[in-house]
């Protein structure tokens, strides 16, 4: 992509004009969701860049409000599925229904065809149902019988998936994981944050979102985050780094050759790329620098990367592995 630097800023303040909506969006959640600036910013991502966001917190940390509360701002629809061990794929997806009056089998549509889809503990529901949200998440569509049905645009899967109860709970088959963009950690609040919670919980005052956003704004605003510029020194960088998870040898980082099992697909390499560009934009700008790709490394790559049982042994995180990398790989 050859761009001439009055191209890219035109670019930018094309991109820093149409992008003012992210900060009405983000004043409309902060009346809702106390801090977790971390998670807000994760969906957004997810909603700008197409993918879709798996979150890992314990159970009070308003990962459900958040999503809710991103739906009620943008005109959309909204279904939260609670996934159990005794759930089926038709409860999720629809299932062929047999009407008396007309004498034949009728499309009743499950909750995945809505906009934005909560999978609320996700890893509570066995592996086949699981994966009957693979072809929604990656196709956006839902075969029921004989028929292909599409789903409506924008459609983002928030799943949630609690770290601590693994009694009953089904660990999630890497294909599913890896059509995840973005895995996001969701923590404790802080102090003040906490008190403020408390407080609106004790009164009963809970401030109302305000609509401000429809389906077709969020469509209008991926077409402008992919324009977002991307030099192509950066490009080489995001390969290095995903390459990174595979090869570390070749990085000079031999001492994880033993601790990884398997690295980043190149699924990977094309979600941090997407996802650097919707980082870029969320800053209003109209091109990304190496620390947007940095800000939103671990967020794509902690849940790509497999484990040996020696990494396991020596306590050692995904965490640690690609802030190892981010550190050795030279910067453009």
């Amino acid at each position: 992509m050859n761009q001439t630097a009055e191209n890219i800023k035109e670019l930018n303040e094309r991109i820093n004009r149409e992008s003012a909506f992210i900060d009405l969006v983000n004043n409309e959640m902060s009346k809702v969701i106390v801090g977790q600036k971390q998670l807000t910013e994760g969906l957004l991502i997810g909603l700008l860049s197409n993918g879709h966001v798996l979150l890992e917190g314990v159970p009070g940390l308003a990962k459900t409000l958040a999503i809710k509360t991103l739906s009620q701002i943008i005109k959309s629809k909204f279904n939260r599925i609670q996934f159990t061990p005794d759930l089926l794929p038709a409860d999720l997806l629809g299932t062929m229904i047999y009407s008396q009056k007309s004498e034949e089998f009728m499309v009743k549509k499950g909750p995945v065809f809505a906009n934005f889809i909560l999978a609320d503990e996700i890893n509570r529901s066995p592996a086949k149902v699981q994966s009957a949200l693979l072809e929604a998440m990656q196709e956006h569509q839902v075969t029921i019988g004989e028929e292909t049905y599409k789903l409506d645009d924008p459609f983002l899967v928030l799943a949630t998936q609690n770290p601590i109860e693994q009694e009953g709970t089904y660990p999630l088959p890497e294909a599913q994981v890896d059509r995840f963009m973005l895995k996001i950690i969701v923590n404790y609040p802080k102090k003040e944050e906490e008190k403020l919670i408390i407080r609106q919980n004790i009164t009963g005052e809970f401030p109302k979102p305000d609509q401000i956003l429809t389906s077709d704004d969020i469509i209008k605003a991926r077409e402008l985050v992919k324009e977002v510029y991307i030099d192509e020194r950066i490009e080489n960088y995001i390969v290095d780094i995903v390459a990174a998870t595979r090869n570390p040898e070749l990085y000079g980082l031999e001492k994880f050759k033993e601790l990884i099992s398997y690295g980043g697909s190149p699924r990977a390499g094309i979600s941090l790329a997407k996802a650097t560009k919707a980082y870029a934009f969320i800053k209003r700008r109209g091109y990304a620098f190496p620390e947007d790709v940095k800000s939103i490394c671990h967020a794509v790559l902690r849940h790509r990367i497999g484990l040996t049982y020696e990494a396991e042994a020596q306590n050692i995180t995904t965490e640690e592995i690609i802030s190892e990398i981010l550190n050795t790989i030279p910067v453009p």
